[in-house]
């Protein structure tokens, strides 16, 4: 009954909906394409939309979510006797409908307006703004634990306890951001050839 686990809970719920929408799409294409199944030019046009407005809503609500489980994270550590006046259940609801609802709205504009250079910016800066927001919360908690790992080891005149802390640390961290880097490299690599240079061959993706 933590509002964190709201939160994990509501992470799971993004990724696999990006895991079935793509999967859906692919059916769907393979299907086109092997004759078994045959639409009508804006009927196929318009199931793409649908499916990519699903698979983008995903994927800003997954990415929604990691930052709000860093900030709630960040409220844990820093202000943990006010941690349950600050997020309450109550307020954990409201933010989790009010990411679904942005998240929607604005892969709906992203896809209608997918053309359009600004609009590819405005998703590419907010991708970027939040990948910065969760790098930035986990490394001061990463930092803070160290400075409590090394005052302890002081205090235990003990010398291997920072050291065996600050890798774990670091490895959770390293762990966290590379899988995430590994899984939307190549979306964010897109998104930038297409607003950088539209118009070279090297970057028609």
């Amino acid at each position: 009954h933590s509002p964190m686990y709201y939160f994990i809970c509501c992470l799971a719920v993004s990724d696999i909906l990006v895991s079935i929408s793509n999967c859906v799409e692919t059916l769907f294409i393979l299907l086109i394409e092997n004759r078994v199944m045959v639409l009508q030019d804006e009927t196929a046009r318009h199931m793409d939309n649908v499916m990519d407005v699903l698979i983008c809503c995903s994927f800003m609500a997954s990415l929604s979510f990691l930052g709000v489980i860093a900030i709630d994270r960040y409220i844990t550590i820093f202000y943990a006797l006010r941690y349950h006046s600050i997020m309450t259940i109550q307020r954990a609801v409201i933010i989790i409908v009010a990411i679904w609802g942005v998240s929607t709205g604005a892969s709906t504009i992203f896809i209608a307006f997918d053309d359009n250079q600004t609009v590819v910016l405005c998703l590419l800066t907010y991708l970027l703004f939040m990948l910065i927001l969760i790098m930035g919360l986990y490394i001061h908690m990463f930092m803070l634990a160290r400075q409590h790992a090394r005052a302890i080891s002081r205090m235990h005149r003990k010398h291997t306890a920072p050291q065996a802390t600050s890798m774990k640390g670091a490895i959770t961290l390293t762990i966290l951001l590379g899988v995430f880097f590994i899984c939307w490299g190549p979306f964010f690599l897109h998104l930038i050839l297409f607003v950088t240079c539209p118009s070279h061959p090297f970057c028609n993706c």
